[in-house]
């Protein structure tokens, strides 16, 4: 019965049961094809090559170094500036069909940013014109420097909450707004500078350790508590909590029950929000109709807004934004807290939220560059969004990064560069020039329904029900993060987050798995028996694979883990009167490096199986792992005929001595 499956291929489950079938050895065939050949001591490299390598490796995975090889000076240079400044590469082959198709996308998410930002300014406890300023100026710094062609940069609804959270408790918004906002633009100074410079020294493998699953649960849970901000708005009530967590909040809800709510403004709110939904329903049944979602905010505003002024509906009770500052951004260079306790909090809340920011932003630009198969670059992203934002805190913005929402109506619309990014730049400027006095009268309740409205595709059912499938520890991590934002705070949420993602790591990497092996009939490939059951078992040979690199962490585990497997495996044998145990025999194949605690940790176990008169072999150890045996000297003390190339090979030196009385 013969199997075609690739000899590197392998699996990873665990074992439960030691069932398994047993076969005589003359049953199992001889790798003859391989017989003799012998497992080979790579080229030893120099010192600081084998650095090299490493330090390439970790912070230069993807850069194209090659392309500066063999170039002219000047060819050198303008590589350079287009390495800095993508804008120098795609711009040389931009022209007027690419330019029209940008127009068309940048209309369009400037209809949707106008109203989303006035709300989400709402969300950062910051008065409108600084969302407005903010996707004005950042949009032209990232088109600079960024390399997607889909992602449509402003403010946010996550960052944009997180943002207001932590800074509420440090400043009153209201009573302290000065404060408060200069406080704002210092923590998004900081937040630029922690994105410039993971970019920069190329660290932004550390973002990675934020786990899909622990994210699922933090957007779940940011979604819920920004709906539940947003009854303030839609409820109409004055008097309302500065907490965030789900008690804090019904509590100040129901407490206003009586006296607090506003039912013409309760009648606005629902009504929009049921008009914006059912244009969410129909554009994601019909794909021709994305724009009726895109215009929808705007349509509710303006209906919304008319309806309020001709009804004067403000005396009544109905709660509206007010004046907008006309004009465009000021400097606010010095309002940056550069001195003094602020320094620290700006620093603090800075660092939290250019992370998340960060997070956002590259996995949406990711999304999208695999639609069109194209390259996003990582650590440019980071340079790029790092830089935005450390103009936009001197120039009156906060914290911006790539908007999912916006993002999908730019690639729905038909962008073809981040020239986008540029015309919503340009219709931000003559908003703020010529209109936003028309702003005064919207109601805040329809900024509450376009939040609420827009917040509500974070919540990823399917995705917890697929984490759930697949990894227990996932769906923990999602949860866990979920309840967290939900019952505490959006930071704490984030803690447990993180926590449980190193929690998961620290699990994997402290007990990795070991498998036995048996053969699959009529071939000389050896896999797992709990995976293939009709593997069958050498008579006399112990077969394991460790699943995982060998460090100080786990190489204790990993000897005693084999030592079990050899002890369970001796007393099934002598209950079944089988042949003892002679040889055991370690796959090395997935074993992709080992440090001095793990030859240690195989140097104690062959010493343990001497005691009991078991043969150690090891089978496939990778380049890195055979020199490390040879420079411990490991292979002195094991022998140079116990290092095989395959399984097979190993089976097949052992059985004839199995035989042996």
């Amino acid at each position: 019965m013969s199997r075609r499956i690739s000899d590197d291929q392998f699996d990873g489950e665990g074992i439960t049961s030691l069932s398994s079938m047993q076969a005589p050895p003359d049953k199992f065939p001889t790798a003859t094809a391989r017989h003799g050949h012998v497992v080979r001591r790579p080229q030893k490299q120099k010192m600081w090559t084998g650095f090299a390598t490493v330090f390439k490796e970790l912070f230069f995975p993807d850069e194209p170094l090659r392309s500066f090889k063999d170039q002219p000076r000047s060819k050198k240079f303008l590589l350079g500036l287009q390495a800095v400044f993508p804008i120098l590469g795609w711009g040389r082959e931009y022209n007027l069909s690419k330019f029209k198709s940008d127009l068309i996308a940048g209309v369009t998410i400037a209809s949707l940013s106008v109203p989303q930002d006035i709300a989400y300014a709402k969300l950062a406890n910051m008065p409108p014109q600084y969302a407005l300023y903010t996707s004005f100026i950042t949009p032209l710094i990232y088109t600079i420097l960024g390399t997607s062609r889909d992602i449509a940069i402003g403010p946010v609804a996550v960052v944009s909450l997180l943002l207001g959270s932590l800074l509420q408790k440090e400043y009153d918004p209201v009573n302290e707004e000065a404060d408060y906002v200069r406080l704002a633009f210092t923590a998004t100074f900081f937040a630029g500078i922690t994105q410039a410079a993971l970019g920069f020294f190329r660290l932004g493998f550390f973002v990675d350790f934020l786990s899909h699953a622990a994210t699922v649960g933090f957007m779940a849970g940011a979604a819920i508590t920004i709906m539940l901000q947003q009854l303030k708005g839609f409820l109409g009530i004055r008097k309302f909590t500065n907490k965030t967590d789900i008690v804090s909040v019904m509590t100040s809800v129901f407490h206003n029950v009586h006296h607090g709510w506003n039912w013409q403004t309760i009648v606005i709110g629902a009504s929009f929000l049921v008009f914006l939904l059912v244009c969410k329903y129909i554009g994601k049944k019909n794909k021709k109709f994305f724009w009726i979602v895109v215009f929808s905010p705007l349509i509710s505003v303006i209906l919304s807004t008319f309806f309020v002024y001709i009804t004067h509906a403000d005396r009544h009770g109905v709660q509206i934004v007010g004046h907008i500052k006309k004009g465009i951004n000021q400097s606010s260079v010095h309002k940056l807290f550069l001195s003094g306790p602020n320094l620290a909090k700006g620093f603090r809340i800075g660092v939290i939220s250019g992370v998340i920011a960060l997070v956002e932003a590259i996995a949406i630009g990711r999304a999208f560059a695999a639609r069109k198969d194209y390259r996003v670059d990582g650590n440019k992203e980071m340079i790029a969004l790092g830089t935005m934002n450390i103009v936009g805190s001197m120039t009156s913005c906060f914290v911006s990064t790539g908007s999912f929402s916006r993002s999908a109506v730019n690639y729905a619309a038909g962008c073809q560069t981040s020239v986008s990014n540029v015309v919503l730049s340009v219709i931000l400027l003559l908003t703020l020039e010529l209109i936003t006095p028309l702003f005064k009268y919207i109601p805040n309740a329809i900024l509450a329904s376009i939040i609420i409205s827009a917040v509500i595709s974070l919540i990823d059912v399917e995705a917890m029900i697929l984490l759930w499938k697949i990894d227990k520890l996932d769906f923990i991590a999602c949860m866990g993060a979920f309840f967290g934002v939900v019952f505490r705070s959006v930071e704490i949420g984030l803690l447990i987050a993180v926590c449980i993602s190193f929690a998961k790591i620290l699990l994997q990497v402290t007990r990795p798995r070991t498998v036995l092996l048996g053969n699959l009939p009529g071939t000389i490939i050896y896999r797992n028996i709990q995976q293939y059951a009709e593997a069958v078992k050498v008579p006399g040979v112990l077969i394991i694979r460790v699943d995982s690199s060998i460090y100080f962490s786990n190489s204790n585990y990993v000897g005693e883990s084999i030592l079990r497997w050899l002890t369970e495996e001796e007393e099934q044998n002598k209950k079944k009167n089988l042949p003892r145990i002679r040889y055991v025999i370690v796959d090395m194949s997935p074993v992709a490096d080992i440090d001095t605690s793990g030859i240690h940790a195989f140097d104690n176990l062959y010493k343990a199986l001497q005691k009991r008169d078991v043969q150690l072999a090891l089978a496939n150890p990778r380049p890195i792992v055979i020199e490390k045996i040879h420079a411990s000297n490991f292979v002195d003390v094991i022998g140079e005929d116990k290092l095989f190339l395959t399984v097979a090979d190993a089976v097949h030196a052992t059985v004839p001595k199995v035989e042996e009385p």
